[in-house]
């Protein structure tokens, strides 16, 4: 099978980390074709989605001592085809956010593939729908006291009745730009006008969760079902356990409360076409669904042994029969 990834450049990728990579690794290491190209990439023809595609082979990450390590040259590239997306019988849409215009022109173009002949994971329309904070916002017997506006008197009212809350922006990732915001700090009116960008953008506001010290769970959902988790743990005097900004990871569980909320999300998931999902738990509360470049499968195969990238792509083509 012929499968196609739109991710950042290969080069700036890390294959002890990224899950992108893990994918395109087990999905090589499975016998399928495995080809690359950048949303800068993308065409459409005669009404028709095109790519200027590479092929790319893998020389797999091993486990060291509890540790993944890859070959300075860990991929061979081929020569640059252009060729219709609808030749693939998958495209995996893997650029991480933010989601700016460039992002959601390559989604337009993405829509212009025909469903019946290649899947598109994640659907280029679903990706649209689900910002990754105001996603959640729909569970609302998963979520936490959450509300998103741009009033500063509104954010100052809840942090003031709640004692305590988190700020975030809606388009960031990996924890960029969130705050802890606490009643009675005097900075608290020059954090809201700025990540508000003096009241012209809105923002999301959630009670503090206490949780959050013992960890952020990290899930993975495919087609619906939940595969496996990690904790991010806060180190040091970040409050924030995203891996980005150096949280530790920690194996982890999925608990009977977290099931649940797996199969709340389950149908609406897979109504809009959100295949391979991370969703966030902070002691028991839905936080975000991540859609756009979900990642932790390496951190979760190295502290459980298990080989998701493997499974993900054998899911997907037992679920859709590719």
């Amino acid at each position: 099978m012929k499968l196609a990834f739109i991710i950042d450049p290969i080069d700036k990728l890390d294959p002890t980390h990224d899950t992108s990579v893990a994918l395109m690794e087990a999905a090589h290491s499975l016998g399928h074709e495995v080809w690359i190209t950048q949303a800068n990439q993308l065409s459409v023809v005669n009404s028709q989605a095109w790519a200027n595609l590479q092929q790319i082979e893998f020389t797999p990450v091993t486990l060291v001592d509890g540790l993944w390590v890859a070959l300075d040259r860990w991929y061979t590239l081929g020569n640059f085809s252009l060729q219709p997306l609808e030749a693939m019988d998958a495209v995996f849409m893997r650029i991480d956010p933010p989601v700016n215009d460039a992002y959601l022109y390559a989604t337009y173009i993405l829509d212009y593939i025909n469903p019946a002949t290649t899947l598109v994971i994640n659907s280029p329309s679903g990706l649209r729908a689900a910002n990754e904070k105001m996603y959640a916002l729909q569970f609302t017997q998963a979520i936490p006291e959450t509300l998103v506006t741009q009033d500063k008197s509104i954010i100052r009212e809840f942090v003031e009745r709640k004692g305590a809350a988190i700020l975030k922006p809606l388009g960031n990732k990996a924890g960029e730009g969130i705050l802890y915001l606490e009643a009675g700090d005097r900075n608290i009116n020059s954090l809201v006008e700025i990540s508000t960008q003096w009241g012209t953008v809105p923002i999301m506001l959630q009670t503090y969760l206490p949780a959050a010290k013992e960890g952020d769970k990290r899930i993975i959902m495919v087609n619906g079902e939940p595969i496996g988790a990690l904790n991010r743990i806060p180190t040091g005097k970040d409050f924030r356990g995203n891996m980005a900004v150096g949280g530790r990871v920690a194996a982890t569980e999925i608990t009977s409360r977290e099931q649940e909320i797996c199969q709340q999300l389950a149908p609406q998931l897979l109504k809009d076409g959100l295949f391979f999902v991370g969703i966030d738990i902070i002691g028991g509360y839905l936080t975000e669904v991540n859609v756009t470049s979900p990642t932790g499968i390496r951190e979760i195969d190295r502290l459980n042994g298990s080989s998701l990238g493997k499974e993900t792509i054998e899911r997907i083509v037992s679920k859709f029969k590719i």
